[in-house]
């Protein structure tokens, strides 16, 4: 999954109508203006320090440039440190953010100054490793090749001790993913968040894990594909395990506000008098921008799917949007 994922990132622009999917910020620039301004009242809050803008996996730069927009409305400019490993994004991103300095990971965004952190659609593309019960036990699931086609199959090391006891038991044919690279970026997250200040907006589709079900999907053209077909021409992901993260975080002393539901979080931070006022400036799109907020608040939509953390140091206030 990592490598069929480096291969698809590092050769093409994957966003858009001519792409494979469409992400919030693309959807529309109450998105990332409202991220922005959370970030922003927060910083206030903190006592205004000395702050940069990180984001992970920043798609076209969309959000970081509506997200910096807004916040310099109300006296906010921070340096803006993009992390990103694919040469195509990184074009559109240098268009969209002018001055933006780009990183493969957090080690090299500069250790001092407080952070203000966005991962969106970040952590679901990120390797997962599955486990599944088997009557003999629990066993890895592996891929193997077949001439040319790839195809899952169950490794021979039993995992049995590593299971949590609520799932030993779980009937056959149950999956237990887990996502070790997560892990490992969350906890190295939290632990500059504890060294520098600052706090971390995680939006991404999941559950309140650990929780047993299969989860890896491939889309392509905008439909789900099999994920086992074509590596590295389609887009791979899997649903994001918030409460292992959340635990992560927690591990190194950080603090977790949430999960929230992404449609909750936007109305609580003023997506309905955004929505208001941009159809007031703009009426002959007063029906698209409703739909827009539809889509990115309904529950049957991006509402409830797609939840959003707050990781923060642990003497910053608590985020707008988040329940005290």
């Amino acid at each position: 999954m990592g490598a069929a994922n480096a291969h698809y990132y590092g050769t093409r622009d994957p966003l858009g109508a001519r792409g494979d999917f469409t992400t919030a910020p693309e959807i529309s620039q109450m998105f990332g203006e409202l991220v922005g301004l959370a970030l922003t009242d927060l910083w206030h809050r903190a006592g205004q320090p000395a702050s940069r803008y990180v984001e992970f996996g920043p798609g076209r730069g969309t959000l970081a440039a509506d997200a910096r927009r807004a916040m310099a409305t109300v006296g906010l400019n921070p340096p803006v440190h993009l992390i990103e490993t694919s040469p195509s994004l990184r074009e559109h991103q240098a268009r969209a953010v002018p001055g933006a300095e780009w990183h493969v990971d957090l080690v090299g965004v500069p250790d001092e100054g407080a952070l203000l952190v966005v991962a969106n659609e970040f952590f679901d593309a990120l390797p997962i490793r599955q486990l599944v019960r088997t009557a003999e036990g629990w066993r890895e699931r592996l891929v193997a090749c077949q001439d040319t086609l790839f195809l899952p199959v169950v490794g021979n090391t039993l995992f049995d001790p590593v299971i949590p006891p609520a799932f030993r038991d779980a009937p056959g044919g149950s999956i237990l993913e887990t996502s070790p690279a997560s892990v490992a970026v969350m906890r190295a997250l939290a632990k500059r968040l504890l060294a520098q200040g600052g706090a971390a907006l995680i939006i991404d589709y999941g559950y309140d894990g650990p929780a047993i079900g299969d989860t890896l999907q491939a889309v392509r053209g905008h439909a789900f594909a099999n994920p086992f077909e074509d590596p590295g021409e389609q887009d791979l992901t899997a649903h994001v395990d918030f409460g292992t993260l959340a635990e992560a975080a927690r591990a190194e002393g950080a603090v977790v506000h949430g999960p929230v539901g992404q449609g909750a979080f936007l109305e609580a931070l003023g997506i309905g008098p955004r929505a208001t006022a941009l159809a007031a400036a703009a009426p002959e799109r007063a029906d698209a921008i409703a739909a827009d907020r539809a889509r990115l608040t309904g529950g049957e939509q991006m509402g409830e799917l797609f939840k959003v953390i707050a990781v923060t140091a642990p003497d910053w206030p608590v985020p707008e949007g988040f329940a005290a």
